[in-house]
């Protein structure tokens, strides 16, 4: 006989497969603001190259957070990945200065979501926000 705890365990190794993996994280602290990258598995090398240089160079930082903003948060396409025959995917959408960290992300994934070619929902490979 099926009792509600043995279903419930049942349930539970079902699931298991269907979360998210845990995905590779880095932070850097850098002009007052602190930039997490979030490394997916989809990221070629170059991809994650790129990523790390937002956050040890203040040059490529200021592409995304000009003087004074606040928020930012870039969403990429699973399927394209950030780079995409040596150039920035099409689905690749980086947002700033929006007044929190949660818009930000919103913001992102919205205009990631709506431009990508096909396949798995988009997710966000960076944040940034005052320190």
């Amino acid at each position: 006989m099926k009792t509600p705890s043995m279903i419930a365990i049942a349930a539970a190794l079902m699931a298991a497969p269907l979360q998210a993996q845990d995905v590779p994280r880095e932070t850097y602290t850098l002009d007052g603001v602190q930039i997490a990258l979030s490394l997916h598995s989809f990221l070629s090398p170059e991809g994650v190259a790129m990523l790390r240089l937002v956050g040890q160079n203040r040059d490529a930082l200021a592409l995304f957070v000009p003087d004074g903003a606040r928020f930012a948060a870039m969403a990429l396409a699973p399927e394209d990945g950030l780079v995409k025959d040596g150039l920035l995917a099409e689905s690749a959408v980086a947002v700033a200065d929006l007044p929190s960290l949660d818009e930000a992300r919103a913001a992102a994934l919205d205009g990631c979501n709506a431009a990508r070619s096909g396949g798995p929902d988009c997710v966000i490979a960076l944040e940034i926000q005052p320190e």
